[in-house]
């Protein structure tokens, strides 16, 4: 069978010569997850159902506001494009809103709105606002009437070249190449970085297919984590010095690091001063 012959050896040229160049960074980046495992996507020969990353259920996100708030830290924002790429970043920072007599809320009083009606729906839904008129911010609703917890900031763990494209593409002139540290060290920065607008307002992070949470490797503990006041949320009487940011101390990725709350918490034994 001399045509059978022909075309294994066909076949087994072509599976010896193949060869599969890096992905370009804006194209196609390479599969990689934060744990270092890649494999071979570019060739046609090597076609694969990719599953979705397993994901943090309604459960998870039925808590009360301040507790939710915390278990974010250390678990994954992952964001999926429409060309099937995937953007990664481990919470590092939250602040919670506490709606109804939290004065610093956009549902303060319990007044539901056009705007805010996210942060009364079902715990895991995403209420997406714009400040200034150009920047989003993202939230997740918790239990709670009204309340929900804000993404502060993220670090990046796949598909930084593609944050940092989409963070260039919203800044203006000519620019410097960013740092890891600055794509996503702020509520609006995270949101440029992982293509979040206001179409994604009201979406469940249990059920949409282009944005969800994964659970972290490392969860931390509680001796690794800050507990300060919210910033940039103006006169709001006392509300403004409630303790309701949290982030992990020691992490660079963090938007405002809290040194005098940090030096009191060591002092009092909360961490090591190291």
């Amino acid at each position: 069978m001399p045509k059978k012959r022909k075309l294994l050896a066909q076949l087994s040229a072509l599976q010896s010569n193949s060869s599969f160049p890096p992905f370009d960074a804006l194209g196609n980046l390479n599969a990689t997850t934060p744990d270092g495992d890649s494999s071979p996507k570019s060739s046609k020969y090597f076609v694969t159902e990719k599953k979705k990353s397993s994901q943090l259920e309604a459960d998870f996100f039925n808590q009360p506001c301040i507790s939710l708030a915390k278990s974010f830290l250390g678990q994954i924002l992952v964001r999926k494009l429409p060309d099937g790429r995937e953007l990664w970043g481990r919470i590092v920072e939250t602040e919670a809103y506490l709606g109804g007599e939290d004065e610093a809320s956009h549902s303060k009083g319990g007044k539901q709105t056009q705007r805010n009606a996210a942060m009364f729906m079902k715990p895991g839904t995403l209420y997406v606002y714009q400040i200034y008129g150009i920047y989003f911010c993202v939230n997740v609703s918790s239990q709670g009437e009204g309340a929900a917890v804000l993404l502060r900031s993220l670090e990046p763990l796949q598909g930084l070249d593609v944050m940092r494209e989409l963070r260039s593409a919203s800044r203006k002139g000519p620019t410097k190449p960013l740092k890891d540290w600055q794509l996503c060290n702020g509520p609006s920065k995270l949101c440029q970085a992982f293509g979040i607008d206001k179409a994604f307002d009201q979406r469940d992070l249990t059920q949409d297919a282009a944005i969800w949470m994964a659970p972290g490797h490392e969860l931390p503990g509680e001796q690794d984590v800050v507990t300060t006041t919210r910033i940039g949320i103006g006169n709001r009487g006392e509300w403004a010095q409630k303790p309701l940011r949290f982030y992990l101390r020691g992490n660079r990725f963090v938007s405002v690091v809290d040194k005098k709350t940090e030096r009191e918490m060591a002092a009092t034994g909360h961490f090591s001063c190291s």
